[in-house]
């Protein structure tokens, strides 16, 4: 077991897993979401976009929260039948999954292969390219937010333009800053002092945690990245000791024990 305890950054409800997952490995770890969820204040272009899903080739979700939201606003008349036929493009096996509890169909979901050393757009791209041609319409289903405008990096949207392909972006729920009370304040500040290790999934995660410790010294933090972007905003932020690795259990449980 580390000695110092893991902190988990992932909004709340995917937090729980990853802290589930790392206790059973013999790990201590405690959730700090940095992340908000909450819904949109207007679903009903959410119910448009299930009226209109047979319009669309494919849809892209950007995380398992996309899924959860996006299925969670779906007509009680909307028919099997009218998804039959989509393709269902995911980044990751937290997505993947996801879909699977939303009842899509196994053969219907395209995504990084479970081997994969990185689950991110590039990666989904190489795998549903050839999918995209002139007139083909993609909705992408994402996170927004406060006041529900998109957020998050659009380089899947470039490459479908590029495609001459149409896409369509629909707003899930919304991806709010975290408001510490004492015990979280506290957490950060062991976080900070190098008194556990950092598990970051998220570079917006990072940016939030800079917004609610506005002029803290990271240097003497250790955290744990999902993603060489998100690391690249960790050491951007000032962390001392940083590993990277695929956001996958065995990877992540390797990547904290090399720090403890």
């Amino acid at each position: 077991m580390t000695v110092r305890p893991v902190i988990v950054t992932r909004p709340a409800r995917e937090a729980v897993q990853w802290v589930d997952d790392l206790r059973a490995a013999g790990l201590d770890a405690v959730a700090l979401p940095l992340i908000v969820i909450e819904p949109v204040h207007d679903a009903e272009p959410l119910r448009a976009a299930w009226r209109r899903i047979e319009d669309y080739a494919a849809l892209m979700f950007v995380s398992a929260t996309a899924v959860e939201h996006f299925f969670l606003s779906r007509d009680a008349d909307s028919s099997d039948e009218a998804m039959a036929g989509r393709r269902f493009w995911a980044t990751g096996p937290g997505t993947t999954r996801a879909l699977l509890r939303a009842g899509v169909p196994p053969e219907a979901i395209d995504a990084p292969p479970p081997e994969a050393t990185r689950f991110d757009s590039e990666a989904l791209w190489e795998r549903v390219q050839a999918q995209v041609s002139a007139g083909v319409r993609v909705l992408m289903v994402r996170g927004g937010d406060e006041a529900g405008q998109p957020t998050g990096r659009d380089w899947l949207a470039k490459e479908i333009d590029a495609a001459s392909g149409h896409r369509d972006t629909v707003v899930a729920y919304r991806r709010l800053p975290p408001l510490f009370d004492v015990r979280q304040h506290q957490l950060a500040i062991d976080g900070a002092q190098g008194r556990a290790i950092w598990l970051f999934s998220s570079s917006e995660a990072i940016a939030n945690l800079q917004c609610a410790m506005p002029g803290t010294d990271w240097h003497a933090a250790s955290a744990v990245a999902t993603h060489a972007r998100i690391g690249e905003a960790a050491r951007a932020a000032g962390f001392g000791a940083l590993r990277v690795c695929t956001p996958l259990r065995d990877a992540l449980i390797a990547s904290i024990e090399s720090l403890a």
